[in-house]
């Protein structure tokens, strides 16, 4: 299979506004865009896109535009704003990363766990919008991965509302560890914290463009005219080219963590493989073995973006107390998918669709069983037939065509 690449060249930093402006530049369907953010259960914000200069260079801008409602907003409370709006998987994944690795970093910085961090700047409409409408601008792209390169840095003070801060500030060095940056001796905040997240939760390969077929590419706009070069972010997508050498297309490049352990009990292992599929794994399994001595153990296995290896293995150590966690690369070729969603008994459940096959959402499908007492099997069965009943006819079975994205 096929991998399309979104490369972000940050050759004057990069802003949650900038990645959004640039997407839409490259091709984003801005009316099915907006349609989906609307599913955000906040309110009293509009988007606007709006073609402009920067240094002589065509861009566009996105601009939000809110109202303070004055409230300090936690990372659960984020969380929990991005789980309601229901949207599709992989939009709901690349928004939790983003935000999750947004309070592991303010964690770390004030001294408090994740869940309590209280976000200022990140936790308000514009940069809810700016993080969740990126996500749905690369779903609606079709972006398989992200890459990005060097990533460019100003200089001086910015003010914050803990007040002024170093620029780059200490929440935008430490998203941008291990990622390569380069500074430049401009008095502006090149690169914000939710520019930084969007690279650190999303990134996984950074450096000059990739090998690809270019299709489309598109310039964001910040909001300053910088002297000498244009404020802008760029993206360029594409298919990625086959590896040299290689036998076939190229997959979408993944890390499996794992770790060997025979003093955990069932209800530990359980409890772990639920809060790192919490925290933006793609997948988490446990699988018996027998270990030395004899002993009966288990390994806890995780598949993850690059991007959050050091998070999940942190977290993976920090639930099961086990010494040590192992990674190994993998590339991964994923049948193509599309969300769905119908009603059972008048309450909604989201199925995915592939080609000859459609598949319910267990979680919906349990939780309208719990609600109406009908039996899960039941629920699944009804929700499965019932988007196939609404599909268009055609000659062959094996066409399960989704409704447009969002419906």
């Amino acid at each position: 299979m096929s991998r399309r690449i979104a490369w972000f060249n940050c050759f004057s930093g990069i802003s949650g506004d900038m990645t959004l402006g640039s997407l839409v530049d490259a091709g984003a369907d801005t009316d099915e865009l907006v349609k989906l953010l609307g599913q955000i259960p906040i309110g009293g914000w509009s988007l606007e896109f709006e073609p402009v200069l920067r240094n002589g260079l065509a861009a566009t801008q996105a601009i939000v535009s809110a109202r303070d409602d004055g409230v300090v907003r936690t990372f659960m409370h984020v969380i929990g704003i991005v789980e309601e709006a229901r949207l599709p998987e992989r939009v709901r994944a690349r928004a939790v990363a983003a935000f999750s690795v947004l309070a592991e970093v303010e964690g770390r910085l004030h001294r408090r766990p994740p869940a309590q961090v209280h976000f200022h700047e990140v936790g308000g409409h514009d940069a809810i919008v700016d993080i969740v409408g990126s996500a749905i601008a690369l779903e609606l792209l079709g972006i398989d991965s992200v890459a990005a390169s060097p990533v460019v840095t100003g200089t001086g003070v910015v003010r914050t509302a803990h007040g002024l801060l170093p620029n780059p500030a200490p929440a935008v060095v430490e998203l941008l560890a291990g990622i390569p940056t380069v500074g430049r001796d401009v008095n502006v905040e090149l690169t914000t914290p939710t520019g930084a997240a969007i690279l650190r939760a999303w990134g996984t390969e950074f450096g000059p463009m990739p090998a690809m077929t270019i299709e489309a590419s598109g310039f964001g706009a910040g909001v300053r005219e910088l002297e000498g070069t244009p404020n802008c972010t760029q993206v360029v997508i594409g298919m990625a080219a086959d590896s040299e050498g290689s036998a076939g297309p190229v997959g979408q490049p993944l890390v499996v963590l794992e770790s060997n352990l025979d003093d955990a009990t069932g209800e530990t292992l359980a409890h772990a493989v639920d809060r790192l599929l919490e925290a933006g794994a793609l997948d988490a399994w446990i699988h018996p073995v027998v270990m030395k001595r004899g002993r009966p153990g288990h390994v806890v296995s995780v598949l993850c973006d690059p991007a959050l290896a050091s998070q999940l293995s942190a977290l993976l150590t920090a639930e099961t107390g086990t010494l040590g966690v192992r990674a190994s690369g993998v590339q991964r070729w994923a049948a193509e998918r599309q969300p769905g969603v119908v009603e059972v008994e008048g309450l909604p459940v989201r199925v995915k669709v592939s080609p000859g096959r459609v598949k319910a959402e267990y979680s919906d499908a349990a939780r309208v069983a719990r609600i109406t007492g009908l039996t899960l099997i039941e629920v699944t069965a009804r929700a499965e037939a019932g988007f196939r009943s609404v599909l268009p006819e055609t000659e062959g079975d094996d066409d399960l065509s989704p409704p447009p994205l969002g419906a």
